[in-house]
């Protein structure tokens, strides 16, 4: 309350009242909002106010404000009365004082448009404050009823919602709040995303995978394209070995990090019989100091996959001649896998393309594959079409390298 309270008070226009009935006051150029005439009954009392605000005299303002409350009558008066209790509650602390001011500057009827804002906000945040979350979201739908834009109400409300239970409310008021940034060309705070894919998380919500694509495109750092690609591997169910398109974006995005990434991505290649990828993506870890050589966990794996680049090099061309020439798709997939691991990615596109052609072809499988070589070799075009034609469980790991890609 107190900090929505000194804004108010910032945006208030206090009218300087004199003695009732002085000639002066009625001589006085204000501004606009000064012009306010209160009764001549109320005048005494509210200058009595004022002048003990103005002289920060906490054991003056109580009964000062009291002697106001019962002199005020008309709706300039509760107004002025409205704009010296705020300040009085701010003077001495009283916030509950500052609520009975704005509340009196709202009935009024002269509050001006920012005022009305601002004083719709600090109600909101003071029952939230208070734990009334079911107020607090009754004032916010209001407020931004009459303001369309306020993103810091809609993410308010959205933390209001979470406290409530209201957890998928609670994430498209987040989007919502998102939305209305982007629409207006201004930056999006990143907490926010993260956090509707957070609240989407811990509630295990229907909407996890669309909520968590929409945060990449909006913020696609490689911290965040980790998680992603860890969140819709765990959501999807899918093993190891069906997760290694998203080990691949983690590579591609630099978004490996410690131990159990890089493991996890060269275990299941070379479990899958990539020892070029295997080799690449550990080279690459050591090199960033992001893993040990000397870590047993590595040695192994790595000293076994690259004993074998030598002679799986020496066979690449007929690797390609037998996948381009198969009779099924399966042995132009992993053909076009092989070069994808070495980095080769024209000749893995092909080799993908020839297997869409084939009988028994996991069409799926191979756009994704597509999109990916695609994407290495700079036809961004090319590869956002092959991904969009993936369907089935491999959807959320072609729509997460989607993103990625159309934001590059």
């Amino acid at each position: 309350m107190t900090f929505y309270g000194k804004m108010l008070a910032t945006a208030m226009v206090v009218g300087s009242l004199t003695a009732a009935g002085s000639a002066q006051a009625q001589a006085q150029p204000a501004p606009a909002q000064t012009q306010i005439q209160v009764s001549r009954k109320a005048q005494p009392s509210l200058f009595a106010l004022q002048e003990a605000v103005k002289a920060n005299d906490a054991t003056k303002i109580p009964a000062a404000v009291a002697a106001a409350e019962a002199a005020a009558q008309t709706k300039e008066d509760r107004f002025t009365l409205g704009q010296l209790q705020v300040k009085a509650g701010l003077a001495i602390k009283d916030d509950a004082l500052v609520a009975r001011g704005s509340n009196n500057m709202l009935t009024s009827g002269l509050a001006t448009p920012e005022q009305i804002r601002i004083i719709r906000t600090s109600q909101a945040q003071s029952k939230y404050q208070a734990k009334d979350y079911a107020g607090a979201v009754t004032d916010l739908q209001t407020l931004i009823a009459s303001d369309p834009q306020n993103t810091d109400a809609m993410v308010l409300l959205a933390e209001a919602y979470e406290n409530l239970g209201q957890s998928q409310q609670a994430v498209a008021t987040f989007q919502k709040a998102i939305a209305t940034k982007q629409a207006a060309n201004q930056p999006v705070p990143p907490v926010w995303g993260r956090r509707a894919v957070s609240i989407a998380y811990n509630h295990k919500l229907p909407t996890l995978t669309a909520t968590t694509l929409a945060w990449i495109k909006t913020d696609p750092t490689p911290a965040n394209i980790r998680d992603a690609a860890r969140i819709i591997g765990d959501s999807s169910g899918l093993s190891d070995a069906d997760q290694i398109d998203l080990f691949r974006l983690q590579h591609r995005a630099g978004a490996l990090k410690g131990e159990s990434d890089y493991y996890r991505y060269a275990n299941t290649a070379s479990l899958k019989g990539f020892p070029g990828e295997v080799k690449t993506v550990l080279d690459q870890g050591f090199a960033a100091g992001a893993i040990s050589k000397s870590r047993p966990v590595f040695t192994s794996v790595y000293t076994s996959s690259s004993s074998k680049v030598a002679s799986d090099k020496a066979t690449l061309a007929t690797t390609e001649k037998n996948g381009l020439a198969a009779a099924t798709a399966r042995q132009a997939l992993t053909a076009g896998d092989v070069f994808l691991g070495y980095g080769d990615y024209a000749k893995a596109a092909g080799l993908y393309r020839a297997a869409l052609s084939k009988s028994g072809a996991d069409a799926n499988i191979i756009n994704l594959r597509l999109g990916e070589a695609l994407s290495g070799s700079g036809n961004k075009a090319g590869a956002l079409d092959a991904f969009a034609k993936v369907t089935g469980p491999q959807q959320s790991t072609a729509q997460l390298w989607s993103a990625w890609v159309a934001s590059r």
